[in-house]
């Protein structure tokens, strides 16, 4: 598999991203709105494979000590491969030090159990 992570939006499909992040039912935002919802949070992850967006993830905080991950999410075709964890991980880089919150839909609890997290 060969793939980049990639901290920035510049250049990326936004149509991608909203058909990754519709898929799972974690938003249905158009095209440009979903740019703006990453361009305005405060870390970001895409993996790209072959110039495509075949992961995502964001992350809202104060940069200090409070921080939210949300729309963690990977094309179904790359699911199983350990590019979640990636994502997660490259997030918490990005907010290291603060106080993490990982908001995701109640079927994936059990996965971010298993790396660490815990259900408040």
């Amino acid at each position: 598999m060969d793939y980049r992570i990639q901290t920035k939006t510049e250049g990326i499909n936004f149509s991608e991203v909203c058909e990754i992040l519709a898929y799972y039912g974690l938003s249905n935002f158009d095209v440009e709105t979903q740019k703006r919802v990453f361009n305005n949070s405060y870390a970001v992850v895409f993996v790209i494979e072959n110039n495509k967006v075949i992961g995502v993830g964001r992350a809202i905080s104060d940069g200090i000590c409070q921080a939210a991950l949300y729309n963690i999410a990977l094309d179904k075709e790359h699911c199983g491969m350990g590019l979640g964890k990636i994502i997660v991980d490259e997030l918490l880089k990005q907010v290291k030090g603060c106080n993490v919150i990982l908001y995701t839909h109640p079927k994936w609890k059990e996965l971010y159990k298993h790396w660490g997290f815990e259900q408040m």
